[in-house]
């Protein structure tokens, strides 16, 4: 009897020892999933905000995935009033984001925004001076300049203030980014003509404008080269078979050739005459030639005869054997050869002095008339 009240006891104070770890687990779990609770609700889904464009403000908050519940959204810039959001960004029909109108110049001030879901609330200060997210540039086209170099060219919504960064791959590589640098032109230098450039570009706020460390999305490609396609797998294919064929045929036919020539001299000489070599045999110039010596010779001496005309003295004349006393010009003529001239002297103003004429005869006479 004994042993059995025993055995009883002990086996109550088990039972109470259990119950007593049972109640402390217990209470040590509702603890844990209290203060799990209470760090949920301290945290909500982190905010992010950026200028879109220069045309809106665009703030998120589904950065760490979609939350379970619709929050209210509200916002604005400092010396405004508080305004809550007309246009929602949803996903699956949960508020994820919202835009908000933006003016000039509104991102170098203060912006506040403010999370509300019950009765819990979150407020945020946003420095936006350096969150602008412009549109990737459109309209990009690619043409071969007259420098034999690849042109690039693209429009941007908004030109002023803006720089640019380019990337470029070539046959389906990998990218090669470029320097930022202004301008809406790139120039890739002498392109292989049998290899694919595909190229996009971004671009950002540049830094004399207050610059900013968000790049837009990059533009859609722009290709070219021989194979246009946007196929990845293109570029690795195998050559075509008929290639490989023309290819192997035009090695075998030129082997043929080389060796008809080697061992037909017949053909050899009919489809590749030997030019004959110069010989210079005598030292005798004149003997390149094809003409006699006394032609050459000959060839150099004058043929031709001029004849010859006497020349005479002045001879004088009086005035008094003149024919007109007022005349004042004695014309003195030769007869008509090829070596008569005719002089004409003036009447000096001396009349007392003699004048002269000067007369050039021909070997046939002269004939003199005053």
């Amino acid at each position: 009897m004994c042993n059995n009240a025993e055995e009883q006891s002990r086996s109550e104070v088990k039972m109470v020892a259990i119950r007593h770890r049972l109640v402390m687990m217990s209470t040590r779990l509702f603890l844990l999933l209290s203060l799990v609770g209470q760090i949920l609700a301290k945290n909500p889904p982190d905010m992010k905000c950026l200028v879109i464009n220069l045309e809106k403000v665009r703030c998120t908050w589904n950065s760490q995935g979609t939350p379970d519940v619709n929050y209210n959204f509200s916002s604005w810039f400092i010396k405004e009033n508080e305004t809550s959001c007309a246009e929602y960004l949803t996903d699956n029909g949960t508020n994820i984001g919202c835009n908000r109108p933006y003016t000039k110049l509104q991102r170098f001030y203060a912006f506040y925004t403010t999370l509300r879901y019950g009765g819990e609330m979150n407020v945020k200060k946003h420095d936006l001076r350096r969150k602008v997210m412009l549109n990737p540039p459109t309209n990009l086209t690619v043409k071969n300049g007259s420098d034999f170099n690849l042109w690039f060219y693209w429009n941007q919504t908004d030109k002023h203030c803006v720089e640019y960064q380019v990337r470029v791959r070539i046959n389906n590589s990998s990218w090669e980014r470029s320097l930022v640098y202004l301008g809406q032109s790139y120039s890739q230098n002498l392109p292989s003509s049998t290899a694919r450039y595909e190229l996009q570009v971004r671009s950002k706020i540049e830094r004399n404008c207050g610059e900013s460390e968000v790049w837009s999305d990059w533009s859609e490609p722009v290709v070219w080269g021989f194979n246009n396609t946007t196929d990845t797998n293109k570029g690795h294919e195998a050559m075509p078979v008929w290639t490989a064929v023309l290819y192997v045929a035009a090695a075998i036919t030129l082997l043929l050739l080389v060796m008809i020539l080697l061992h037909n001299e017949r053909i050899k000489i009919i489809l590749i005459p030997p030019l004959p070599k110069p010989v210079l045999n005598s030292s005798d110039v004149e003997d390149w030639f094809h003409f006699s010596k006394g032609l050459i010779k000959e060839g150099f001496n004058a043929n031709f005869s001029e004849r010859a005309c006497t020349v005479r003295e002045y001879q004088p004349v009086s005035r008094s054997d003149s024919n007109s006393s007022d005349s004042s010009v004695l014309t003195t003529t030769t007869d008509q050869t090829d070596c008569s001239i005719a002089i004409a002297v003036n009447e000096p103003e001396d009349t007392s002095a003699p004048f002269y004429t000067h007369v050039i005869a021909s070997e046939e006479g002269q004939q003199v008339s005053a």
